[in-house]
C-alpha cells in the first residue's frame, strides 16, 4: 500500500514538473509579441547547463546549483511566468512560496525538506551559489534574446532584456558573456 501512495505522489510531482513544458515565457510574449515563444522549461534547461559549467569553473557547489536551476521557476506551473507588470514582488513571492509548498509536499519528507531549503537560498540570494543562479538567469535571457534579435525581431523591442542583463549579471566573469545588441 505504502508504495502505492509513493508511487502516485511521485506521479503527480513528474506531471507537474511535465507542465512547465507548456509555460511560455511571459516577457517575450509581452515585450515581443511573440505567439509561441520558449517555454519556461526550456529556459530552465538552458540555465542549468550553462550554471552547471560555470559552477564548475567557480569550484562551486555543482550539485546545489543543478537542483537550484531546475527548482528556481518550478512554481510557474502554478502561478504561470509572473512578470513585475503582473503583481508586486512581494505578492509573487508569496504565491510562489505557496506553489512550491504545494508542488514538494508530493515528495517524502526528506526530499521536500532538502529541496524547500535549497528553494529558500534562492529566494534570499545570499549565498555564491544562489547569486550565480540569479544572474545566469539574467545572462541566459539576454543569450535567448539575442537568438530572437538574430530571427529578425527588432533591436529596439530586445533592448529592454539586454538592459536587464547589465545591470543583474555584476560578476566581472559572467557579465563578459552577455552579448551585445
Amino acid at each position: 500500500m505504502k508504495a502505492t501512495q509513493e508511487n502516485t505522489s511521485l506521479d503527480e510531482f513528474f506531471t507537474t514538473v511535465l507542465k512547465l513544458k507548456a509555460v511560455e515565457r511571459q516577457g517575450w510574449k509581452d515585450k515581443l509579441g511573440m505567439r509561441h515563444p520558449e517555454s519556461v522549461a526550456d529556459h530552465c534547461f538552458s540555465m542549468a547547463a550553462i550554471a552547471m559549467v560555470l559552477a564548475d569553473q567557480d569550484h562551486l557547489d555543482t550539485q546545489k546549483v543543478l537542483k537550484m536551476s531546475l527548482l528556481h521557476d518550478l512554481a510557474e506551473t502554478i502561478t504561470g511566468d509572473l512578470t513585475p507588470n503582473d503583481v508586486t514582488k512581494s505578492k509573487k513571492e508569496k504565491m510562489e512560496n505557496a506553489a512550491m509548498k504545494k508542488i514538494l509536499q508530493c515528495l517524502d519528507k526528506k526530499l521536500e525538506m532538502q529541496y524547500w531549503k535549497i528553494w529558500q537560498e534562492y529566494q534570499k540570494n545570499t549565498t555564491k551559489e544562489s547569486c550565480l543562479v540569479h544572474q545566469v538567469d539574467k545572462l541566459e535571457m539576454a543569450l535567448q534574446a539575442k537568438v530572437y534579435q538574430k530571427s529578425g525581431y527588432k533591436k529596439t523591442a530586445i533592448e529592454p532584456f539586454f538592459k536587464s542583463a547589465r545591470s543583474a549579471v555584476v560578476d566581472p566573469k559572467l557579465a563578459k558573456y552577455v552579448p551585445d545588441l
